[in-house]
């Protein structure tokens, strides 16, 4: 039998440090093998990590998010790249999280350091499809991402 996986202030420090070190400024810790039905994973992320605006088109890819330290600013997009709506989403705020259901374009904006996430949704992994990357935004490594990122950004400044 397996251990119990504690989500606790040592893990925070952990992830926050490697996200911290490596080159995309974001670190996974999967609670979850690969081949499990439910994905769960807690994600440390630092400012300037680039979460490229997506979806996920299956059924059975509804997605739950939650913060778990720190901030982010959360950003639903339309078809065609217009925002229409955003949300922080903030340890011990008023807005820890958001379900979204699958087909929605969404996109996270790191605003502290040293935030952690956990993210929940059906497994197996399987890498974005055709129609799943938002046509209108630079994928990771692209030219203009650090635009379009300020951009998102402006969105969350106070």
């Amino acid at each position: 039998m397996s251990q119990p996986a504690f989500i606790d202030q040592t893990l925070f420090a952990g992830l926050a440090r490697k996200a911290a070190d490596a080159p995309r400024g974001r670190h996974h810790h999967n609670f979850h093998q690969m081949e499990d039905p439910c994905h769960r994973l807690a994600v440390g992320l630092q400012p300037g990590t680039y979460i490229a605006p997506h979806r996920h088109l299956s059924e059975d890819k509804a997605e739950t998010l939650l913060a778990l330290k720190g901030r982010l600013g959360l950003l639903l997009f339309d078809e065609q790249g217009a925002v229409t709506d955003t949300r922080v989403l903030e340890a011990g705020g008023d807005c820890l999280g958001v379900d979204l259901t699958p087909g929605i374009f969404h996109s996270l904006v790191v605003l502290e350091a040293d935030t952690i996430l956990f993210e929940c949704k059906a497994g197996p992994y399987r890498a974005l499809a055709e129609g799943e990357h938002a046509p209108w935004a630079p994928r990771e490594g692209e030219a203009g991402v650090a635009d379009y990122q300020a951009w998102m950004a402006q969105h969350f400044e106070r």
